[in-house]
């Protein structure tokens, strides 16, 4: 996991991508984490390297020609290594190679890169959870149907 500052700059792209991309159909949060998504994607693009692209399906071209998707939650306290990461059953389809995971503290001052995961991988290994079951670990009720891996079981860059 790496403690990335959000800087100034960071936020006003993001803004900038925000008003450009509108309010997200499909979003769990109906929109409201859009900033924050685009802010992890700028957080995974510093730590990951490559190219921010945007699109449906992928957010970043890495060097070799892989694609990441990013994940974004917001949060108010530092991530422990045992929080899950999360992917949507809606977006099982997105045509990436890799998930990234970021969490951006509300008051965006700090994101965690929490890990990455071959798509592959996080979806032989993930944990599928329901629309209304709850977590053990935290009681959260999920919102929508996910797939979930605790951040231990990411890849951390090297």
């Amino acid at each position: 996991m790496i403690a990335v500052d959000i800087t100034d700059d960071m936020v006003v792209k993001a803004k900038h991508k925000t008003m450009e991309m509108g309010r997200l159909n499909k979003s769990i949060l109906n929109g409201a984490g859009t900033l924050a998504g685009f802010i992890g994607e700028q957080v995974a693009l510093q730590v990951m390297g490559g190219e921010w692209s945007n699109t449906y399906d992928y957010d970043i071209v890495l060097d070799n020609g892989q694609t990441v998707d990013v994940k974004t939650k917001q949060t108010s306290v530092p991530p422990l290594s045992y929080y899950e990461c999360s992917v949507a059953k809606l977006n099982t389809k997105q045509k990436c190679d890799i998930y990234a995971f970021v969490r951006v503290k509300k008051d965006l001052s700090v994101a965690w890169f929490l890990g990455s995961k071959n798509k592959a991988e996080y979806f032989e290994n993930a944990v599928f959870k329901k629309k209304g079951d709850k977590d053990g670990d935290n009681n959260f009720v999920v919102r929508s149907d996910c797939y979930n891996m605790a951040i231990t079981d990411l890849d951390q860059p090297s």
